[in-house]
């Protein structure tokens, strides 16, 4: 499996690219701000073609470049209906920070094809399978995928919902930390410690390193949690 990626933006929203092999197919995962360019460097270096776009949930800095590449490519773009008024919407996810440094208005577009990701959903994508689970907390319809790789190691797109150290903040419009407790306990800590994550930003990580080294994660059993944390990451 080919795994290649760079951080875009301001933000350093991680975008990925994900085939069986160099010289073929491959899906494209959140390209974020100032995505296109360097994207398509990726795709020549490796002699990719995206048949798809994947998105872990609907913040600008993940999707910004959506419409770009889903339409230059000719292909449509995959996000949970919970988030897809943000497609076109964007100032609906923002904190009251960010909404102020685009001044009140930032202004996006849908890809030509939007199509809709449900839980448990199993997808067949550039001779890959992906499963989606949705991980509800960060944003109403953030998601994460889970692909095999030959190893039979697991490869996991963890979006905003699980970080190197952190987690998701659930303190924008829509976030919810009773809802991040249950995806992180009921979708993410049930994984295989070697499962391999890789977050929307910072450097990978394992389920299992976080499962013992992630302070947002210790305890977190059925029925308990930790107490709101002060600091989390993403938009």
């Amino acid at each position: 499996m080919l795994v290649a990626g760079f951080p875009a933006g301001s933000f350093q929203t991680n975008c990925y690219v994900v085939a069986p092999a160099a010289g073929g197919a491959c899906i494209v995962v959140d390209p974020g701000q100032d995505a296109v360019e360097p994207l398509e460097e990726l795709l020549v270096e490796h002699r990719l073609t995206p048949v798809a776009v994947l998105l872990t949930h609907g913040h600008f800095d993940h999707t910004f470049s959506v419409a770009p590449v889903c339409d230059g490519h000719d292909v449509p773009a995959w996000i949970h209906p919970g988030d897809r008024e943000m497609l076109a919407d964007p100032m609906k996810g923002l904190s009251a920070q960010a909404t102020a440094m685009f001044g009140g208005r930032l202004e996006l577009r849908e890809p030509r094809e939007v199509r809709h990701l449900d839980d448990g959903a199993a997808l067949e994508l550039a001779g890959l399978s992906f499963t989606v689970d949705h991980t509800p907390g960060h944003t109403p319809g953030s998601a994460v995928f889970r692909t095999p790789t030959e190893e039979g190691v697991e490869v996991l797109l963890a979006g905003d919902t699980l970080f190197a150290g952190s987690i998701g903040r659930t303190d924008l419009p829509g976030g919810d930390f009773a809802q991040m407790q249950a995806s992180l306990r009921d979708k993410l800590l049930v994984l295989d410690d070697s499962t391999l994550v890789l977050p929307g930003h910072g450097p990978t990580t394992t389920v299992g390193r976080e499962r013992a080294s992630n302070p947002f994660l210790q305890d977190l059993g059925p029925g308990s949690g930790p107490a709101e944390p002060a600091r989390r990451r993403g938009l």
